[in-house]
């Protein structure tokens, strides 16, 4: 996307993902024209592109997606540790006795995975790790990023986020990364490096994972793209006065 093309649209990213919802504003005089913001998506959907993450981050986080330097003593240090803890993590995967090999879905062993890299870098002298804070101070597990890892000599932030992919899939389309920003739940709130932890597996054989190798990526040149899409809960699908039919009683399910 050109890049006039982007600065034109991150005030307008910014306010479709950081205001309150359009029903909150009913009966306000200054409600927006929901027209006008659908139209808007769907003539646009197809060229918010190429987006430039750290263009995201400022535009809705106010802090800056800093790039990982290996020329810098810090940086240098900070990926040499992430490569050992991940070697370490590998080799304790490795074992088919291990606790991971009884979680069913792979989607719930990069919780592992981030539980065991967060012990690991925590207990090095170097570093300070944990489970980033929202900007309303609670710890939330969900949502991106997974880790805040400090470099306590130099002060530098590093937001670090396990991914777990099939083996060979590196080259897929489909949608694996999601940053869903929100004033009160949004995890990025200070200037960082970015880093995903890449973990290819080759699946689940029998009652065993096969992790095969590890990749760290620097997040700094990463691009994004917008999907507009409308989402409603079950709690929105489910209203009393919606529904035409049913069997057995309602209360409670």
């Amino acid at each position: 996307m050109h890049p006039h093309r982007v600065a034109a649209l991150l005030p307008v990213l910014a306010f479709c993902l950081a205001a309150p919802p359009l029903a909150a504003l009913a009966g306000d005089a200054e409600k927006p024209d929901v027209d006008v913001l659908i139209r808007w998506l769907l003539d646009d959907e197809r060229e918010l592109t190429g987006i430039r993450f750290a263009d995201v981050v400022y535009a809705t986080a106010g802090v800056r997606v800093l790039p990982v330097d290996t020329g810098d003593a810090a940086d240098a240090e900070v990926v040499a540790a992430l490569g050992a803890a991940m070697d370490r993590i590998l080799a304790e995967f490795a074992d088919p006795a291990h606790a991971v090999h009884r979680i069913p879905r792979i989607n719930e062993v990069s919780g592992a995975v981030e539980d065991r890299m967060q012990e690991i870098l925590d207990a090095k002298p170097a570093f300070s790790c944990a489970f980033p804070p929202t900007a309303e101070g609670r710890v939330q597990r969900a949502g991106y990023p997974d880790l805040r890892l400090e470099h306590l000599a130099s002060g530098k932030i590093y937001y670090v986020d396990p991914k777990l992919h099939r083996k060979g899939s590196k080259r897929s389309g489909f949608r694996t990364f999601y940053f869903e920003p929100r004033t009160r739940t949004n995890k990025i709130l200070e200037d960082a490096a970015h880093i995903i932890v890449g973990v290819s597996h080759a699946g689940r054989e029998g009652d065993v994972w096969t992790f095969e190798k590890w990749s760290l990526i620097d997040l700094h040149d990463f691009e994004v793209r917008l999907k507009a899409e409308f989402q409603a809960s079950n709690r929105d699908i489910y209203r009393e006065e919606a529904v035409l039919a049913g069997s057995g009683p309602s209360a409670g399910d």
